[in-house]
């Protein structure tokens, strides 16, 4: 009896091997092969662990290739922030966000406030959880992907080009307001959150306060319809601690004069 319950364990791990896999007519006639065939129990052991190893190898393939198709600038862990310098940002929140189920859910992240607090840590963090999920990523600066967008539309290629960018699950858009844009530019850049609007995720790092981004897209009529539509199903975070860089700098500051002082 021990002896049946064991092998049905180990069909079970097949099976959902096998669904993952994605091969249904191995699923449909593995174990009547194996019976024609005669193979013994210990046989399954054998295929579980192929298929383990299998299941195993494309995991990491797909991981490496989603990896390079997301274009993050460099690799950000959330685990290494310091969430004691930036207490405005509560980590459970971050820990919630990087689960997925705003990707998921087609939702919008927005992560403002001042250069250096590490909003882009935040993001870039946020983003490698998804890939690692599954999810297709995409990150880009505000600027690129606006300067993307004008060249399209001289092309007459934006509908393409949106429709690329539908196909990422979440799209990280860094340094929103960094860089003025041109009417045409705030023109387009609507266009593309209105076509990811309830449809996919979008997440992004800005440092200007919502009463601020009329300046930013030069028409206060589109700037309402734009926020109206982002902050829907929106996370906001508000990163109000002290810069990084700042700090850093004054400690090394700190380091050097301390030095001098003890020669």
């Amino acid at each position: 009896m021990s002896e049946l319950l064991a092998e049905d364990l180990v069909c079970t791990r097949i099976d959902a091997h096998l669904r993952a896999l994605h091969l249904p007519g191995m699923l449909a006639r593995y174990r009547g092969l194996a019976e024609e065939a005669g193979l013994i129990p210990e046989a399954y052991v054998w295929l579980e662990g192929a298929l383990a190893a299998e299941r195993a190898s494309r995991d990491e393939h797909r991981l490496a290739r989603n990896l390079k198709a997301a274009r993050f600038p460099v690799i950000r862990e959330l685990a290494g922030f310091d969430f004691a310098a930036q207490p405005s940002v509560p980590k459970t929140r971050v820990d919630t966000l990087a689960a997925g189920q705003f990707v998921a859910a087609h939702e919008v992240v927005i992560l403002v406030g001042n250069p250096g607090t590490g909003k882009t840590h935040i993001l870039l963090g946020l983003g490698l959880e998804a890939v690692r999920a599954g999810y297709r990523v995409r990150f880009v600066t505000a600027a690129a992907l606006v300067n993307e967008l004008l060249v399209a539309q001289r092309e007459l290629r934006v509908p393409k080009v949106l429709r690329q960018y539908a196909a990422y699950d979440l799209v990280a858009i860094d340094e929103l307001g960094y860089v003025p844009f041109s009417h045409e530019g705030a023109q387009l850049l609507f266009a593309f959150f209105s076509d990811r609007y309830e449809r996919r995720a979008t997440a992004l790092t800005t440092n200007l306060a919502f009463a601020q981004w009329p300046q930013l897209f030069g028409d206060e009529t589109m700037t309402v319809a734009l926020l109206d539509r982002l902050t829907h199903r929106c996370h906001v975070l508000a990163f109000n601690g002290e810069s990084y860089r700042m700090r850093e700098s004054r400690a090394r500051a700190g380091r050097g004069s301390t030095g001098g002082e003890a020669r």
